[in-house]
């Protein structure tokens, strides 16, 4: 494994120009009781929280909290309007100040609050989903980027990053804690049922880089790692064996299409042909459609 450096160790990360973008913060929205009970911060181990999250529409993503005696270390972010509401939440349960924020991805959803951290904190992202923020004309570009793995170490904390390939988009990372064995996976892994009660399904989101059949090789990397507890981009705090099943279900829909472009299925009947509701995952029919322009060569 590379030598991991510390922030501002040029050989591995590379600093560009600071953004400072003023965004008009968004109220955040309105929850009932039960929803709001299920949002608030919570312990994972010790010295790590998660500030849960369902969705990309209503709850974001999990926001991983790791405490240190120099300061906090942040996974993700939710929305444009979650600042305040995280900065709440972390003060429920330490008084120091976010140093530094490590982005799973580019999404709305897990990196809508960059620029409203900036000022105070340094935000790191694989140098894809840098790119992808700013070709999507989103606020908040990272200033950090890493190619395939850095670290940084806050107090007697090291919370490390790792870019295994392309899946969900092709700017992913996989945030390691290697002391407690837990990862957070951003959403190339997503777990169970949105706040609204609809159930969860991969999205290989095709603009943005992401891969459909490559997914399984990004997450057979994830695998390698040295972890117990997971994060996922969205749902409970769960084990590496779901992270397993994940995996093996997505090479179960690759397969299933495979065998039926084998058996003269074209990309308008695909959808019809495949089924997907045996690994729980409503797959919308654009999503079939893209594996197999992935296995045809169409894009």
């Amino acid at each position: 494994m590379r030598e991991l450096k510390r922030i501002g160790a040029l050989s591995v990360l590379v600093l560009v120009g600071t953004v400072l973008v003023a965004t008009g913060r968004q109220p955040r929205p309105t929850f009932t009781p039960e929803q709001d009970a299920r949002l608030q911060i919570r312990e994972v181990t010790d010295g790590l929280y998660v500030i849960p999250g369902f969705d990309g529409a209503q709850s974001g993503g999990n926001v991983a909290v790791r405490v240190t005696d120099e300061g906090v270390i942040i996974v993700d972010n939710k929305f444009p309007y979650s600042f305040d509401f995280i900065t709440e939440q972390v003060r429920s349960v330490t008084n120091q100040p976010i140093k530094y924020v490590m982005n799973t991805h580019h999404h709305g959803d897990h990196a809508g609050s960059n620029a409203d951290f900036m000022p105070a904190a340094e935000v790191i992202a694989h140098r894809n989903a840098r790119e992808n923020i700013v070709r999507n004309n989103q606020t908040g570009a990272p200033p950090i980027t890493f190619t395939n793995q850095t670290a940084v170490f806050l107090g007697d904390a090291e919370v490390q990053a790792h870019h295994f390939g392309r899946g969900h988009t092709n700017g992913d990372s996989v945030i390691y804690f290697p002391d407690l064995h837990v990862i957070h996976t951003g959403d190339l892994f997503i777990y169970g049922d949105r706040l609204d009660g609809t159930t969860l399904a991969p999205f290989w989101d095709f603009g943005n880089g992401g891969s459909a059949t490559e997914w399984p090789s990004t997450l057979t990397g994830v695998l390698g790692l040295d972890f117990d507890t997971v994060i996922p981009g969205h749902g409970p705090i769960l084990s590496k064996a779901e992270v397993r099943t994940f995996r093996n279900n997505m090479e179960t829909v690759i397969a299933r299409v495979a065998a039926e472009i084998r058996g003269g299925a074209t990309r308008e009947t695909i959808a019809a042909r495949v089924d997907t509701s045996d690994l729980g995952w409503p797959l919308a029919p654009i999503r079939l459609q893209n594996v197999f322009d992935e296995l045809t060569g169409a894009r």
